[in-house]
């Protein structure tokens, strides 16, 4: 029966369409007499099932060598196309997180969207979230990977205008879109141009042929240049990056799904590719500077925002540039370990914030404060989730950035220790200032009247804060954590240090105000890091200009070169038309001197061509 699990394991993907395809009905205008809340609980059985099925195929899978089956899909003269699933500890350990936060969310959501009667549609596209994160996690083919990610790309335009009657909303899930295909179609390139070098699209087969590949330094760099655009955009990272803030538009509970588990899967792919992106140092210098750029950026920017929202959205680039510093120093698994901390603590702190917006009716931390005494369960929430992402001893954050920066030290690249160490104080410094200025202080107009939401908000949300603070133990059990007396290493305690005073100063400025701001920086400096850095507006006036300026310059060619040559050729026919029809007057005399004279011409014109040249010219 443990075999039937394990290998039967690639099925997982199919509960939710199968929910999907089953919720459907209840859409609006099929069945009205229910309403549309079955929609919610069907789905919510099939990733029951889902959920189910993954940890008892991890239970069989643990200790095992990882098993690998292809169906196949298409074939084509010498190219065979097949959907190959590598079934080990690690993609099903990833499914069960995925699974296991979707549950939550869509119980979570059953009390966020109580009144909404779009439940069919907003199910059907969180199940296919997770059939499309569970396939790429499950899968072992970049190609296959590839076309999840689209799936998701969509998923995310949908999703993000689930209500398609706000304007920001429209625009919102309009550049989510964009951004993500500019990302999609160099990483497309990339993956065709793989094929003919390696001869597979299997990771771990890639992983052999990078061990012996001899390709060119230029071929080498472009090939992972292109591999590395398609998670730059997914994970939110510099430049691809002000979709994500822009994509909190959507439902929170989508906003949960997306900042703990979709944005992670983008960086999967990438951590899976790490043996082809070493075969170039460029490459990994690029990646390393694409994650440090962007984890020191976003970590400023969350520092100055007063939206609760885009203060987490940014955290999620900070935390993927860290990712993306792990896969250029070629430490994937450290990589993996930042992953499985980062989806359970983002998470607890989204149901965290969604439980505050939803009955605060804000997410403007300055209006919010004296929560604590009010919303006890949710500030606690909030406080896990806070510790367990920073680097704060016992919980998994400590141990994932440990892990990162034992291999730094070891490597001895103290430049980017010192980069972790910073984005660690400025996450802790951001998320804390948050939680002073909601929890803490004066009780606000906004916050005065603010009960712990419905139970089916607040037990997703302890069972996240639980999962958090029980990730070491989980961890131990496991065998996966190192010993306790590692903590007190050189890393350990600056890892330590930088959390505690990040979190101590960021807290300490922020709490018991009196309608007092505390200035640390000068305004020109705070309202940089607040409108990002004006990237938003440096868009506007290079990319965004230049492709208006192109779209305007192709729309006068269109109309004038085009369409004018186009209306000529018309024109002079009806002109040619309306000419020769006063030479028809019916009398066959006159036809045939017509011709007779035309004939004569051009008996001339070809005889003027083709005369003997005289010899006295020669």
């Amino acid at each position: 029966m443990t075999d039937f699990w394990l290998s039967s394991a690639w099925l997982v993907p199919l509960y939710p369409l199968a929910g999907a395809l089953l919720g459907l009905p209840w859409s609006p205008g099929i069945i009205r007499r229910t309403g549309p809340r079955p929609a919610g609980y069907v789905n919510l059985l099939t990733t029951l099932a889902a959920f189910v099925h993954s940890v008892l195929g991890l239970l069989a899978a643990w200790g095992q060598p990882a098993q690998r089956l292809e169906l196949s899909w298409l074939q084509v003269a010498d190219l065979t196309i097949a959907l190959p699933f590598e079934l080990s500890a690690l993609s099903l350990g990833a499914a069960v997180v995925i699974t296991g936060v979707n549950l939550l969310v869509q119980i979570y959501a059953i009390g966020y969207l109580e009144m909404d009667w779009g439940w069919a549609r907003f199910y059907a596209l969180l199940a296919l979230f997770e059939a499309g994160m569970t396939a790429i996690v499950l899968g072992d083919s970049v190609f296959f990977g590839y076309m999840m990610l689209e799936i998701l790309t969509l998923g995310t335009y949908l999703i993000v205008g689930y209500w398609f009657n706000q304007p920001l909303v429209v625009t919102g899930a309009r550049d989510a879109f964009l951004t993500k295909r500019v990302g999609d179609l160099v990483l497309l390139m990339a993956v065709i141009a793989l094929y003919p070098l390696a001869g597979t699209w299997s990771f771990s087969e890639l992983a052999d042929w990078a061990e012996q590949a001899t390709l060119s330094s230029t071929t080498a760099a472009l090939l992972g240049l292109g591999l590395i655009a398609g998670p730059m955009s997914k994970c939110a990272q510099f430049p691809l990056h002000l979709w994500l803030d822009e994509a909190m538009e959507g439902p929170l509970p989508t906003s949960i799904l997306r900042n703990a588990t979709v944005v992670p899967v983008g960086a999967w792919v990438l951590i899976k590719l790490v043996p082809v992106l070493s075969l170039s140092p460029l490459v990994c210098q690029v990646t390393i500077a694409v994650g440090a750029i962007t984890a020191v950026g976003s970590g400023l920017i969350a520092c100055a925002q007063i939206d609760i929202k885009r203060v987490l959205s940014y955290l999620v680039s900070a935390f993927m540039g860290l990712v993306f510093i792990a896969v250029g120093a070629q430490q994937a698994g450290a990589a993996f370990f930042l992953l499985l901390t980062y989806s359970l603590a983002m998470a607890t702190l989204m149901a965290a914030a969604g439980s505050i917006i939803l009955t605060c009716i804000t997410q403007d931390v300055t209006q919010l404060g004296g929560l604590w005494s009010r919303r006890p369960i949710t500030g606690l929430s909030f406080l896990i989730g806070t510790l367990g992402l920073i680097a704060m001893p016992p919980l998994g954050g400590f141990w994932s950035m440990r892990s990162l920066v034992n291999g730094l030290w070891q490597a001895g690249d103290w430049g980017l220790i010192v980069v972790v160490l910073g984005v660690n104080w400025l996450m802790a410094f951001g998320l804390m200032r948050a939680f002073a200025l909601i929890f803490t202080g004066p009780v606000q107009v906004m916050s005065a009247r603010a009960p712990e939401p419905i139970w089916l908000m607040v037990i997703p949300m302890m069972v996240l804060t639980g999962l958090t603070l029980h990730i070491p133990f989980i961890l131990k059990s496991l065998a996966l954590l190192p010993v306790w007396q590692a903590a007190v290493s050189s890393a350990g305690l600056l890892l330590f240090w930088s959390a505690f005073m990040g979190a101590v100063i960021g807290y300490l400025l922020y709490s018991n105000r009196q309608r007092f701001q505390p200035k640390l920086l000068p305004q020109w400096l705070v309202d940089l890091f607040a409108y990002d850095f004006y990237t938003p507006t440096l868009y506007r006036n290079t990319v965004v200009l230049a492709v208006a300026a192109l779209a305007r310059l192709g729309d006068w060619l269109d109309r004038y070169v085009v369409d004018g040559l186009v209306n000529f050729v018309g024109i002079a026919s009806l002109a040619g038309g309306e000419t020769l029809k006063y030479g028809n007057s019916g009398r066959s005399q006159f036809y045939l001197l017509t011709i007779a004279v035309c004939v004569v011409l051009v008996t001339l014109f070809m005889g003027w061509l083709y005369l003997p040249v005289p010899l006295g010219d020669l």
